[in-house]
């Protein structure tokens, strides 16, 4: 019988936390490089050009959190802006996806703990 393998991933716009509940030690962050200071150069130049860079910029970042959850058989997204939804509809534009159950939540900032305790209790319903 084959083990399910489960990912939580609690994500903003500047940061991904994922959470592998099988194996510990593959739980990292990965981060966006939209910044203040990048919204704030490109307002200088023009509002068209910043809206540009950061669509660029997240499609960056959410193909970084994609590339690392083929191997999972279900995911949660939750945090508290609408990332989770953005990288939702991301992941529905690709055939590669279908196969993975993808479950979205509401949540607010949390501590690592916090963070844990909520996808184990996700899963575990």
């Amino acid at each position: 019988m084959e083990v399910k393998k489960y990912l939580g991933i609690w994500m903003d716009h500047l940061n991904a936390h994922l959470i592998d509940l099988n194996f510990k030690k593959n739980n990292h962050s990965i981060v966006s490089k939209f910044t203040f200071y990048a919204k704030e150069e490109g307002l200088n130049k023009s509002e068209n050009i910043m809206h540009n860079k950061e669509q660029r910029i997240y499609a960056s970042y959410y193909k970084e959190i994609a590339d690392k959850i083929f191997k999972y058989d279900n995911v949660l997204l939750f945090g508290p802006t609408s990332a989770k939804v953005e990288f939702y509809i991301f992941l529905n534009k690709y055939l590669h996806f279908k196969d993975i159950k993808i479950g979205i939540e509401s949540a607010d900032k949390m501590s690592e703990n916090e963070k844990d305790a909520f996808v184990k209790n996700y899963f575990n319903k």
